[in-house]
């Protein structure tokens, strides 16, 4: 409940909230998924989003963070996020009962507008929400911070990054994302993503996409995404928080921190980039 009371504080004020992976980020999670959709679902998904290009995920990734700050998007601030109330790092969890709210969140979001998309009476404008909402929960769901209650997923956990002042939040967002791309430009995400498709097909991750997708249903959305949100949680205490508050509040983040979490936040944008891709293989095939 903190996230959603956070978010909705920020909203009033009209200042951003954090968002995951920050743009980049979920650039890079879309272009990996460009990479393994069938052919059928690139003409399908081209053809909803009005765009032919290379970046037709890209170029929407981000969408939905700018959506939740407008009138119209207020509602969605909730869909960002699960609010898992656990107790790092000594024990993470994610039950759905306990921590997705009344205003929903990420992992119903994702069931929502998975339904959505599947529901033929609706337009193509609504599809297309619903489209660019998915391709971004997808990447929000794979960061850990985003599932996860104490101190506001991170944002109110100040430290240093590279000597400048941040919060733990934005260093998962952005500052270890783009340390590992370097920068934060469609380019740096376009390249990464080439990166880590190469691990997929022919490196270190070639043994292990089978699992990721393993058990993947959009007919079970709400059940596929917790399970997505449980793995990412499972980080938040062997990574994000392994060594406590109060070390990561008094060590500069950008050291020895930042190369522990470098493999997470590749084997996290991997992981989601794939599934997004086989995610919307199922529904062009459905729809």
């Amino acid at each position: 409940m903190a996230a959603r009371l956070f978010s909705a504080a920020l909203l009033a004020s009209g200042l951003p909230a954090a968002v995951a992976w920050g743009a980049m980020g979920h650039e890079a999670v879309a272009y990996v998924a460009t990479n393994f959709v069938a052919s059928s679902t690139k003409t399908y998904f081209q053809t909803l989003l009005a765009d032919t290009s290379a970046n037709y995920l890209a170029s929407v990734a981000a969408w939905a963070d700018s959506y939740r700050s407008t009138t119209a998007g207020k509602f969605s601030a909730p869909f960002h996020y699960i609010d898992a109330n656990d107790n790092p790092p000594s024990s993470c969890s994610v039950e759905y009962s306990r921590d997705c709210g009344s205003g929903g969140c990420v992992v119903s979001a994702i069931a929502n507008y998975t339904s959505r998309m599947l529901t033929s009476s609706l337009s193509t404008s609504e599809k297309q929400i619903a489209a660019k909402m998915l391709i971004h929960f997808i990447g929000d769901i794979g960061q850990p911070l985003h599932c996860e209650n104490l101190d506001v997923g991170g944002n109110d956990i100040d430290v240093t990054f590279n000597g400048g002042s941040t919060n733990l939040h934005a260093v998962w967002d952005s500052s270890i994302p783009e340390a590992i791309s370097g920068g934060s430009s469609l380019t740096s995400a376009k390249s990464w993503a080439t990166t880590l498709t190469t691990s997929i097909n022919s490196g270190s991750y070639k043994s292990l996409a089978a699992g990721w997708v393993s058990g993947l249903s959009i007919t079970s959305a709400q059940a596929t995404a917790l399970v997505w949100a449980q793995e990412s949680n499972a980080d938040v205490c062997s990574t994000v928080l392994a060594k406590g508050v109060t070390w990561v509040e008094d060590n500069d983040l950008s050291g020895s921190y930042t190369t522990t979490a470098t493999p997470v936040v590749n084997l996290q944008i991997a992981k989601q980039g794939y599934r997004l891709a086989k995610w919307l293989d199922a529904i062009a095939a459905a729809v």
